[in-house]
């Protein structure tokens, strides 16, 4: 069974094997002639937009006219470490990117300079701040988290998207920012340069690069992300035509160790949500190297490419349910207008569809996109979607064979009967939960076997203590719990001898999930099959186990949204709740005990995704024999 590329694997040069920093030099547009979007003084392009869309837009930035620019103070900094707190930083600091951004955009769209001193202030407070991350990435510096040494510049991924912002902001308004004083740009460039671009230059040890001593086996989401506003400061700001190449070429360079984590199929182990930043991160980079290269630096024709874009139609449910791997949620929307322009790159009707779906149910004013590189390609292409025709492709039959992901459903483009989604794979993902052999199954679009998803990140989320929190615990997901023992965390703890095949009949995925759980579960086999029956409408899952003696035990977890009761022995119906789902029925052995209890799940994150309490459903045997095994049926009622 095929996997993705193991740690450590530098198998592509798919990008740079193409160009060299001699090449590129030819082909960049200098930086004073490259204008990928008009400036604030270009004001037919910001007069062209709609009335309405320019009226949000000034309303927008019109809130912010005139207040203040609090400096953060060091505390603030420090709750990360005393409390393990990241989201009240966060807060602040977004709510200062988000602020100095609709300002920029507002003064855009007037053209009548109201808004330059508030700009001006945005800009000096920002570069007075002693770090543009976030406290809880600080670990990247030699001297730990807590507060920040401003003698190490370190490069995540807040301070790559502040520099961004600040690069725009001096792109837009530079030369209206002069009349405040040319010192405001001057202060702009000089930051971006000392923090984001001469460490990007000169260092190759930042993890998220896959670059040097320092680089991780296989990077993640953070590699496109950092990159795609990294590429965008060099493009903008640097005036030195041979470094700005070179840098360009570096970038090229990373972004092929982010390829080189993925499989063929395309698929991302950090599931949908974090798509969004990962394969659609990658795709503003593909856009940027397009754009400043006049579309001579173009790879949306490599396959790898264009199988990274298709996966979010591939993990899509229905309506705004997706099928959430690790730490992403289950309902979710992205951005419509961002899927559908890659849909166009890669001439995929499918991807343009889901786009102008999600797209046109969104606001028409982007506004609420907190990157300013994508809320100006939308405003610039906004046309476009709007003359797509809409739709859910609602694929019957997805095999990601490197990922070991299959998804089912009994028809092509309709939400009626069953859906079916398994994994197989390893628990040494990136934002991995420990899931080996976990499945989801919905009911004409709506949950009725769950994948939770995950709480509020906190500074345990991403320490030691990680699987000490329940939602990443395999007893959380439709999964046994064996002697005790639940799956354990690494890539060694995988799937074994994974097999998948799908007809008009149906759709079976096959797996031993044994080798997910430490020794002292004591299993030799537990092979997990997993059959969707379009015929009949219903999914069978059969558990069959090998224990290394007899006497062991088991408990079978199933994870749901629903209401749970017991009319009869040997049956459970899940129906109601907040999210309405159709009746589901489950048929089981009568001599598994059964029981059930009910999570609050208050934290704000699990609340916007499921709206009231969650249950685990608990299928209990004991003095098991040395073989056996245990059959679920699950139908419509």
């Amino acid at each position: 069974m095929a996997m993705r590329p193991p740690a450590g694997t530098r198998s592509r040069q798919l990008l740079s094997s193409l160009w060299t920093p001699e090449r590129l030099v030819r082909v960049l547009a200098p930086a004073d002639d490259w204008k990928p979007f008009p400036p604030a003084s270009a004001r037919d392009g910001w007069q062209a937009l709609p009335s309405a869309v320019r009226e949000s837009l000034l309303s927008a930035g019109a809130r912010h006219k005139g207040s203040p620019w609090e400096p953060i103070p060091a505390t603030l900094f420090l709750e990360f470490v005393r409390k393990g707190n990241r989201s009240d930083f966060e807060h602040v600091q977004f709510e200062r990117r988000t602020q100095l951004r609709e300002l920029v955009v507002a003064e855009c769209v007037e053209g009548k300079r109201r808004f330059l001193d508030d700009i001006a202030n945005g800009i000096w407070a920002t570069c007075e701040e002693t770090f543009w991350g976030v406290p809880a990435h600080l670990d990247m510096q030699k001297r730990g988290t807590g507060l920040p040494d401003v003698t190490e510049p370190v490069i995540d991924l807040f301070a790559a998207e502040t520099a961004s912002l600040i690069a725009w902001s001096i792109y837009l308004c530079g030369t209206q920012l002069d009349t405040v004083h040319p010192l405001v740009r001057d202060r702009g460039v000089f930051e971006v340069e000392r923090r984001i671009l001469a460490p990007y230059r000169e260092r190759e040890d930042f993890w998220w690069m896959g670059l040097g001593d320092g680089a991780a086996p296989r990077v993640n989401n953070w590699n496109p992300w950092i990159n795609s506003n990294c590429l965008t400061c060099t493009l903008l700001m640097d005036r030195n035509p041979e470094r700005r190449a070179r840098t360009v070429y570096k970038v090229m360079r990373s972004l092929d160790r982010f390829l080189d984590s993925y499989g063929a199929d395309g698929g991302c182990d950090e599931g949908p949500s974090y798509w969004g930043r990962a394969g659609a991160s990658l795709f503003d980079c593909l856009e940027l190297l397009y754009s400043s290269t006049a579309g001579q630096a173009e790879f949306y024709s490599l396959p790898l490419v264009r199988e990274i874009g298709r996966y979010i139609y591939r993990a899509h449910i229905c309506d705004d349910w997706f099928l959430n791997i690790g730490d992403g949620p289950a309902r979710m929307q992205p951005d419509g207008r961002l899927v559908f322009r890659c849909g166009r790159r890669i001439d995929d009707s499918k991807l343009q569809r889901l786009g102008a779906y999600f797209g046109q149910r969104q606001s028409t004013d982007p506004e609420d996109e907190k990157s300013i590189g994508r809320q100006l390609a939308t405003l610039f292409d906004s046309e476009t979607l709007g003359q797509a025709a809409p739709g859910q492709p609602l694929v019957r039959d997805v095999w990601l064979p490197d990922l070991q992901v299959m998804t089912g459903r009994r028809r092509e483009g309709s939400r009626d009967g069953f859906y079916l989604a398994a994994q197989g794979g390893h628990n040494g993902k990136s934002h991995n939960h420990n899931d080996v052999g976990n499945f989801v199954v919905y009911a004409d679009g709506r949950p009725a076997l769950i994948d939770v998803g995950v709480e509020t990140y906190t500074a345990k989320t991403f320490s030691n203590e990680r699987y000490q929190i329940w939602t990443m615990q395999s007893g959380y997901h439709n999964l046994p719990t064996v002697n005790g023992v639940m799956q354990a965390p690494g890539q060694e703890y995988a799937a074994r001898d994974v097999t998948y095949q799908a007809d008009d009949a149906g759709a079976t995925f096959r797996l031993d999930i044994a080798a997910a759980y430490p020794p002292e579960a004591g299993l030799v086999h537990w092979t997990r099959l997993l059959r969707l029956d379009r015929v009949k409408n219903q999914i069978e899952l059969r558990d069959a186990w090998q224990l290394n003696k007899p006497g062991g035990r088991f408990s079978l977890s199933l994870m749901t949204a629903c209401n749970v009761t017991q009319p009869g022995s040997g049956e459970l119906l899940l129906a109601g709740g907040p999210l309405s789902p159709t009746t589901v029925r489950l048929l089981f052995d009568a001599n598994l005990v059964f029981a059930v209890e009910e999570i609050a799940a208050d934290d704000p994150r699990l609340r916007s995704v499921w709206g009231g309490p969650l249950r685990r459903i608990l299928l209990k045997a004991e003095n098991l024999p040395a073989r056996g095994e245990q059959a679920i049926r699950i139908l419509q009622v």
